[in-house]
């Protein structure tokens, strides 16, 4: 078990933490001895775990898929322990919130294989971006604040400066030229209207969800983002066309920020995104 101690609901449990996962693993006869660890140190805990046949990761979104992209180098199975701040990744898997359930899953859910996804060198579980929220991310981390808490003057920053990026796409030999402030990959399609908004139907499909925001004004912009959060978005209104896709190129020259699991790096374009079709195990509720 390997648990990034230094963000989301981990950093809040404090020196209690390693307590509470010993003893919700005990309540399902399994011995644990957790490795509580700075974000930094993660892939090397992982490595030296190269003789465990299943590896539990605690943490949020970013942990989870840098984590993935160790484990399905190796064959293991990852067990998702839900400790960061909006854990997306195990909302999809059918992982509860809470830590007990969350470790009965891990001692003994049943094993699943799931879809990862690549853009450039960078491995992602949930989802990738570039545009409008690669700024917000640098804007609300600048903050040193909780994430939750800092997400609302983030935005608010962001939208009274944002622009418009023209992007060019090549997909299966064709190009795409839009206009949009944000273009939204994700790892197999997610729910973009109605109660599901946000959330994915299958992790499995080998395919990636493009959805690139229609050129708007900030006003406008900020009433889609309103309507999209009660799961009103209008799909022929709020997005370009664009159809899923196995990969894609973001075609041009220079640096460019990338949003990938909530976390943001600098990449050179050209830049390809493409799906890893079944590339990881992962624990998931067993079936009735």
């Amino acid at each position: 078990m390997v648990v990034n101690a230094s963000g989301g609901k981990a950093s809040r449990e404090g020196d209690t933490l390693e307590g509470r996962l010993v003893e919700a693993f005990a309540a399902y006869g399994v011995s644990v001895k957790p490795q509580l660890v700075e974000g930094k140190a993660i892939a090397q805990a992982i490595t030296d775990a190269g003789s465990a046949e299943v590896v539990a990761i605690g943490g949020g979104d970013g942990t989870q898929g840098s984590a993935a992209a160790l484990l399905s180098n190796s064959g293991q199975v990852m067990a998702v322990l839900p400790l960061g701040t909006l854990n997306h990744l195990s909302v999809d898997l059918g992982i509860p919130a809470d830590l007990t359930e969350a470790a009965g899953i891990a001692a003994g859910g049943a094993v699943r294989e799931i879809d990862l996804a690549q853009v450039g060198e960078q491995v992602f579980v949930n989802n990738a971006s570039v545009g409008l929220y690669t700024r917000l991310v640098r804007v609300r981390d600048a903050q040193g604040l909780p994430k939750w808490l800092a997400t609302i003057p983030a935005a608010w920053t962001v939208l009274r400066g944002f622009k418009v990026r023209r992007l060019e796409l090549e997909i299966g030999g064709k190009r795409h030229c839009l206009e949009t402030p944000l273009l939204f990959v994700g790892n197999n399609p997610y729910n973009i209207t109605g109660r599901r908004l946000g959330k994915r139907e299958a992790l499995d499909t080998g395919q990636l969800g493009l959805y690139a925001v229609r050129h708007k004004s900030a006003a406008a912009l900020i009433g889609f983002a309103l309507r999209a959060l009660v799961g009103r978005a209008d799909p022929a209104r709020d997005f370009a066309p664009i159809d899923d896709c196995a990969a894609f190129t973001l075609l041009g020259s220079g640096p460019i920020d990338v949003a990938h699991d909530g976390e943001v790096t600098r990449m050179e374009l050209p830049l390809a995104f493409r799906s890893l079709p079944k590339a990881l195990k992962v624990k998931v509720p067993a079936k009735d």
